[in-house]
């Protein structure tokens, strides 16, 4: 149940400025860790990205994560991409983008997602969905796995709204007048898709959300589900009402406020993220390149230095790996 849960006790905040505040702490954090790295440390924020940029990249890449999502075959059921946003947006509150390219964190959220949700593919059937190189993106996906898991502080259930949408749906239709609550369904799924894009899911509970999405729905065929909220929802529990429909309205309120990025703003971000992101995760440095071959090699047999080693192809180009298209 999501109020026992470790979604409501770890992953569920009070309010966006708490989530503000952690985005840039962690952007501080390795600014003041790699600033030796910059030109001139006179203008430190014209070599590393600020936390207005950091949001705005993210926000390409949720664009990018449900992209991927619905040309996913075999079709990827609903349940695995609201897990794979909540594991993205998690990972990037105790990270920087600078740190770890969100290009190769996306891929890995939503391969454990498939497997928490039990939608069962392998690797293999899992990179067919990835263009460009897929040994290297194979190493990538597998190489960050237990990084992300790791991230969520093993945290991996994640609630979404779908069963209390689900719910609400059987209910108006036991217990409300309305005439085929099923027509609300093309206007719920497209609110659902907004929500993914704002941070609702870690600043209000499935049920809320699923109940906003509800209203929305009943709002675009103009029908009006007071009386359904007020008198049968809420009856045995008027006290709990003012606070719902609060939670509500701020729900409603992210979507209509939410603004897609500009593409050639998100550009200019990706060439500066390119300068300044940690080489120790950049699969295309040396930095990287050594630290795979003294993971999968024991001391004693490691190569030499003129010697050629590959672990699927460590020496490729990671632009290769490409869910954006």
């Amino acid at each position: 149940m999501y109020p026992l849960s470790s979604q409501r006790r770890s992953w569920t905040f009070a309010n966006e400025e708490q989530l503000r505040v952690f985005r840039v702490e962690q952007n501080t954090k390795y600014i003041e860790e790699h600033a030796a790295e910059a030109p001139s440390p006179d203008n430190l924020n014209d070599y590393f990205l600020t936390p207005d940029e950091e949001r705005l990249l993210l926000k390409q890449y949720e664009i990018y994560l449900i992209d991927f999502c619905r040309r996913f075959e075999p079709p990827m059921p609903k349940c695995v991409i609201g897990t794979a946003f909540h594991y993205f947006k998690r990972f990037y509150l105790n990270n920087t983008p600078m740190d770890y390219h969100p290009k190769e964190i996306l891929a890995t959220c939503v391969f454990v997602a498939c497997k928490v949700e039990e939608f069962n593919v392998s690797i293999n059937q899992f990179v067919n969905n990835i263009k460009g190189d897929r040994n290297k993106a194979t190493d990538i996906v597998l190489s960050n796995e237990l990084l992300l898991i790791g991230q969520l502080n093993y945290y991996l259930t994640v609630h979404n709204p779908f069963r209390p949408i689900e719910g609400f749906i059987i209910d108006i239709k036991t217990r409300s007048k309305m005439i085929n609550p099923e027509r609300l369904r093309p206007h719920i799924d497209s609110f659902m898709d907004s929500i993914f894009f704002t941070d609702a899911c870690m600043l209000h509970t499935p049920s809320q959300i699923g109940l906003a999405s509800i209203l929305h729905a009943a709002s675009k065929e103009q029908e009006n589900l007071d009386t359904y909220v007020t008198e049968a929802l809420f009856v045995s529990a008027p006290e709990k009402l003012r606070g719902l429909i609060e939670a509500v309205r701020k729900i409603r309120m992210l979507v209509k406020n939410y603004e897609p990025p500009e593409r050639e703003a998100v550009k200019v971000i990706e060439k500066k993220l390119d300068k300044c992101r940690n080489q120790n995760n950049n699969p295309d440095s040396e930095l990287y390149k050594e630290r795979l071959r003294r993971l999968y090699t024991d001391e004693d047999d490691m190569p030499a230095d003129d010697a050629s080693f590959h672990i699927a192809d460590v020496s490729s180009d990671t632009s290769a790996m490409n869910i954006s298209q």
